[in-house]
């Protein structure tokens, strides 16, 4: 299991580092940002008449796309600074039906081209951003102009268009490419892992952590842009499968945190609350996956609401894991602390609050890696206290089976256990009856402290006297049974001389009487029959005066 839990570890590790290898290539990059305007698009515009730099145009230089609602949009660069051809065109994937780009180049030559959502993924890039080449030209390109078409405009019209270098644009993919396979390989080393702990452990919260990991891998490849590349979807529908599958991805954390945490920190309204929020939010991306984009900003609302819902539950749920005497409990609740911060700014970023930035968009990928390493870890230790509740249970059962087995006073064998363990043997055995001589009168003279004394001495004679293999028990007050793999001939004997030999309390002369027969034990009926030859057996040693031995007449049948 630590091996495991390494191995998870320095997955974690890797994705971080190559998180970070992006961040010195991003602030060291040449890579141009570009200032826009924008303006509803009208019946009768024409691109070759809206290239400029005026206002009096209708175009808006300010930063409030996200209030100008959805519908048909022009934007338009600022003036663009010297570029070659060969430039690409990077923006953000948003919701939109589609997109169309204008080039004019200093000659006054315009130049289109652009894309629909259905064939959108020919232009996806890793990390859900679309680029566009510019096509070369006799001059350069002075001035770019998009005409989006069917923009939701939830997050703004055109997200941080700027323009990319092909060398600096394979680096970024290769810096991204690098981040997803280390994010997809920590996931898959958890759900291995994970999978593997379920199915031996069988513990209630495996299941939901599973396909907590199962869920925020295909989000992975929803919202990095991959599933698009690889199976040529509509955009649109890749982005109705992304908030479906991020629902789906904090549903499963919510009924894994219910499982796994114990039941006083669920305790009162807070399991319910779990069940509620977790279907309101799965019943809002539902609504939000099937409708889009009719009523789109009322449906981003809802869906926003109940994941500050989520946000909210969560809060009293770690602050009574945190209390918890459970200290797998505190490292679940430290491993939640990175999410719920991250999921705070996403909100913000989605209320308008905070501004777009790729990796705030990204965030809720590291952000669930780190709560998923660190669950493993209070998993790993959850499991690790109930191994040892398991041994510690089972030691107890197995002193209560010995207790229920042995008889108190002497730590023999009892009649019950000693029945169970011979009734079934089918090879010949010697069966030896020991009884006290005389213990009524050992009792009146030493008392019953001094007669329990005798009785641990005389079975501890016993003990020393039989072989290994053999079983001894206490059937009675002051009888004894001894039960030997034939051949025995010379066991009676050994034993009274052991007993003979044993040094009793107060130098207290103590001698037994041995009945003695041999026969199998297959079934009951033989038991009872080899008990009477050996019980016949013993009344004649006492007859003959005690203080001896006797074997039966004939065997037992």
């Amino acid at each position: 299991m630590s091996g495991g839990i390494i191995h998870h570890i320095v997955a974690t590790v890797a994705m971080m580092l190559s998180f970070l290898a992006i961040a010195p290539e991003a602030a060291a990059s040449t890579d141009v940002p570009l200032r826009t305007c924008f303006r509803h698009a009208a019946a009768g515009d024409r691109a070759a008449t809206l290239f400029g730099t005026g206002t009096d145009d209708g175009f808006r230089c300010d930063h409030t796309q996200r209030g100008a609602g959805a519908g048909d949009y022009w934007v338009r660069s600022a003036p663009l600074p010297v570029v070659g051809a060969g430039m690409l065109v990077r923006s953000g994937s948003l919701w939109q039906q589609a997109m169309t780009l204008h080039i004019r180049y200093a000659d006054g030559t315009i130049r289109t081209l652009g894309f629909t959502g259905a064939d959108a993924w020919r232009h996806l890039k890793l990390g859900a951003s679309f680029e566009l080449v510019i096509p070369g030209a006799d001059s350069r390109p002075v001035q770019l102009l998009w005409h989006i078409r069917g923009a939701a405009n939830l997050r703004g019209i055109l997200l941080e268009p700027h323009l990319v270098s092909p060398d600096l644009s394979q680096r970024y993919d290769l810096q991204l490419a690098a981040f997803y396979a280390g994010f997809a390989g920590l996931a898959g080393a958890l759900l291995i892992f994970n999978a593997a702990l379920g199915a031996a452990l069988r513990q209630r919260f495996h299941a939901p952590y599973c396909a907590m990991i199962v869920f925020l891998l295909g989000y992975a490849g929803s919202s990095s842009g991959l599933l698009g590349q690889i199976t040529g979807m509509d955009n649109n529908l890749r982005l109705r499968l992304n908030v479906l599958l991020l629902a789906c991805t904090l549903s499963s954390a919510m009924i894994f945190a219910r499982r796994f945490f114990a039941p006083g920190v669920t305790r009162g309204w807070v399991r319910p609350a779990l069940t509620l929020v977790s279907g309101a939010m799965l019943a809002s991306a539902l609504c939000y996956a099937i409708l889009m984009p009719w009523h789109a900003a009322l449906l981003d609302h809802l869906l926003s609401l109940t994941f500050m819902a989520t946000l909210m539950l969560a809060l009293p749920l770690l602050w009574r894991g945190w209390h918890a005497e459970d200290r797998y409990a505190r490292a679940f609740a430290i491993a939640w602390a990175l999410p719920l911060l991250t999921t705070t700014a996403r909100l913000l970023q989605a209320l308008g609050v905070l501004e777009w930035h790729f990796w705030i968009d990204n965030s809720t990928l590291i952000a669930m890696a780190l709560e998923a390493s660190c669950s493993a870890l209070a998993i790993a230790w959850r499991i690790k206290l109930l191994g040892e509740e398991r041994d510690t249970a089972r030691e107890q059962e197995m002193l209560a089976r010995l207790l229920a087995d042995s008889d108190p006073l002497t730590g023999l064998m009892n009649r019950r256990s000693f029945l169970r363990e011979a009734i079934g043997r089918r090879d010949a055995h010697v069966l030896v009856l020991a009884d006290i001589d005389h213990f009524k009168r050992v009792n009146e003279t030493l008392g019953h402290d001094g007669g329990d004394q005798v009785l641990r001495v005389f079975a501890d004679a016993l003990r020393s006297a039989v072989p290994a293999d053999a079983l001894v028990a206490r059937i009675g007050g002051e009888e004894f049974a001894v039960l030997a793999p034939d051949p025995a001939a010379a066991l009676p004997e050994t034993i009274l001389t052991h007993i003979r030999a044993a040094p009793m309390p107060f130098d207290l002369a103590v001698t037994a009487s041995l009945g003695s027969g041999r026969g199998t034990i297959a079934t009951e009926p033989d038991w009872k029959a080899l008990y009477r030859c050996a019980d016949d057996a013993l009344f004649a040693a006492k007859r003959a005066g005690r203080d001896r031995q006797r074997w039966a007449a004939s065997a037992a049948a």
